[in-house]
């Protein structure tokens, strides 16, 4: 089964945090980390909130976005959905990422990272996750409590994640290939015309997303860098 990790970005409220822990504490999640929080998984508030999860909390490891860089898949939450020029916002939703999870992954590690109680993630830092995660709502009223997010988005994937132990697995591309994949992209790129800068980088950003959607096993990721280093070579 799959290893994952809830991060909070830029929590805001101690109450909020709390409830995150247990809400992970229902699915068996343990790990936590928080990305320049604005509080403390010390204070009382959250202490209190969190009941029987102050294991969670006591465990939190806080910092800055380098600790997602060790996860094989770090997967961006929202509830503002793009469009075709908006590509980080083009979401799956948690049903479909534990389908291909449970598909196709086995020791991987996902961070899933859900961003502040206000304004959610910014562009740019969804731009750093390999893709993006929405829960279907009401479109009058889109926008979920934290805990709530993160408890559904958990079900989803412990949900489906289970039972399939019997399926043939294949590694997942590592964190360290995925880079040198995107940079061999980005070489490639480079040494394409393109009418304008803009649509060069559209295509980095279509590309990079392509690589983070679509579950490379190892054995693919080298086929698809050998490939980019011949076509580089015409």
């Amino acid at each position: 089964m799959a290893q994952l990790a809830v991060v909070l970005v830029g929590v805001e409220h101690p109450g909020n945090l709390g409830a995150v822990a247990r809400a992970m504490k229902n699915f068996g999640v343990s790990r936590l980390l928080l990305v320049d929080p604005a509080c403390s998984p010390h204070d009382p508030e959250a202490q209190n909130r969190a009941k029987w999860a102050n294991d969670v909390l006591a465990a939190t490891s806080t910092g800055s976005w380098e600790l997602l860089e060790e996860f094989d898949l770090v997967v961006g939450t929202t509830g503002q959905l793009g469009n075709d020029y908006n590509l980080p916002r083009t979401p799956l939703t948690p049903r479909q990422l534990g389908e291909r999870v449970a598909e196709t992954m086995d020791e991987a590690t996902i961070a899933l990272v859900f961003g502040r109680e206000s304004d959610g993630l910014t562009n740019e830092e969804m731009a750093r996750c390999d893709f993006s995660v929405t829960i279907p709502t009401n479109p009058d009223y889109p926008t979920l409590n934290l805990s709530h997010a993160v408890a559904i988005t958990l079900y989803e994937l412990t949900n489906t994640n289970g039972g399939r132990a019997h399926q043939e697995r294949f590694p997942l591309v590592k964190p360290a290939e995925k880079r040198q994949l995107q940079r061999l992209i980005d070489e490639t790129l480079d040494s394409m015309h393109f009418q304008t800068p803009d649509k060069r980088e559209t295509q980095r950003v279509l590309w990079h997303r392509l690589v983070g959607k679509s579950f490379l096993s190892q054995r693919e990721a080298m086929a698809l860098m050998g490939f980019l280093k011949r076509a580089r070579k015409k």
